[in-house]
């Protein structure tokens, strides 16, 4: 059955080419008010950009002057003080002076003025100087799980007997628990005999009153108080351990006590650092993860520690190194692109990392912590 054409009516045929024409006006608009929605915010995104780089520049200039005051106000009372150069440590070695650095601890906390001497106590040491290289390990008491041991055997094992002599390993306690303290004395002496009789080796712990003075997080919440704690301590016990080592030996390279040294790492380090074209690096990255493998100049151990002194309620020691490059390297009004670019040029990585983090369980109590960086 064929079906015939049916013939509309030409007012129906108009009505429905209006209606479509209709339409496609309405989804233009609709478009266009898309285009310019998106418009508004970019423009909107763009404005925040701004402001945000403009606040941070504001933030850089803030920080450098308070940067500047801070040089200036040591400066002046190390200068009232014509004995306060270098002072003999009674429990090392006639020959080794200790720096007075530790005595910009009472500037930043008043209340250690009180206080006699600040210095770690000094529990194996033969007094070892004059070395090119102090590595140093901050511990403290995991609990049930420890990986010092495991981190002592990879650093030592993998350096040849000539970087051994030429180094100095230094093992701080960081930690009030008197079990812990003479559990890893023990040990070390047990199982690093030979490092131990060398002098290659030392172990320092934190006077316990040190401790009592500088924290003080009693405004926080209870878990807040325990992060802040924990965090602020990390701060403190890097820098005693910096302020420590530095008078032994050309350059510092800090480590953790839950890490593992890539085969070789040592001479790969030497090699570096001794091949390096320009002399004008900040500090040089051996591996990417937090505070793990910066190598510094000994020499530049005070200004970093007491940068770190001013800020270490603020923020991580690690992020601090970040905020030290804006302090030092920008100037007041500078654009702050310049500014990273110089950075780059100063902040050396070294690839592929040769320290592997392996410690799951945090020195934060009840913290687990999976990040790795590998070989």
């Amino acid at each position: 059955m064929r079906i015939k054409p049916v013939n509309l009516p030409i007012a129906l045929v108009a009505f429905v080419l209006f209606s479509f024409s209709c339409f496609c006006i309405y989804k233009t608009t609709q478009t266009n008010n898309q285009l310019i929605n998106c418009r508004n915010h970019i423009l909107e995104f763009k404005e925040n950009m701004l402001h945000l780089r403009n606040k941070t520049e504001k933030n850089s200039q803030e920080m450098m002057k308070v940067w500047k005051q801070m040089k200036y106000e040591i400066m002046k009372r190390e200068n009232k003080s014509g004995n306060l150069v270098v002072q003999k440590a009674d429990v090392l070695n006639k020959s080794e002076t200790v720096s007075n650095t530790f005595e910009d601890f009472k500037f930043f906390f008043p209340q250690l003025r009180k206080e006699g001497r600040i210095y770690p106590n000094v529990i194996i040491s033969k007094g070892k100087t004059g070395v090119s290289f102090a590595l140093g390990i901050s511990t403290v008491n995991r609990g049930n799980y420890s990986y010092l041991k495991q981190t002592l055997t990879s650093v030592i094992s993998r350096m040849t007997l000539s970087e051994e002599k030429d180094s100095v390993v230094i093992v701080s306690i960081a930690d009030s628990n008197e079990d812990y303290l003479h559990s890893v004395v023990k040990m070390i002496k047990r199982k690093f005999k030979r490092q131990v009789r060398s002098g290659s080796l030392e172990v320092i712990s934190v006077p316990a009153f040190l401790y009592s003075s500088m924290l003080n997080t009693k405004h926080l919440a209870e878990d807040s108080q325990k992060l802040d704690s924990w965090r602020i301590k990390q701060v403190l016990d890097f820098c005693i351990l910096m302020l420590y080592a530095q008078p032994k030996a050309k350059y510092y390279l800090q480590l953790e006590d839950d890490i593992i040294a890539k085969q070789m790492y040592f001479t790969k380090i030497t090699d570096f650092v001794h091949n390096m074209s320009s002399n004008d690096w900040f500090f040089i990255e051996f591996s990417m993860l937090g505070f793990i493998g910066k190598l510094f100049r000994s020499e530049d151990l005070t200004h970093f520690v007491r940068f770190f002194l001013m800020f270490y309620k603020d923020k991580p020691i690690d992020w601090l190194l970040d905020d030290i490059f804006q302090v030092k390297l920008c100037d007041t009004g500078e654009d702050f692109r310049n500014c990273l670019k110089r950075k780059k040029q100063i902040r050396i990585r070294y690839k592929p990392s040769l320290f592997q983090h392996v410690g799951i369980h945090s020195s934060l109590s009840g913290k687990k912590q999976y990040e790795k960086v590998r070989f």
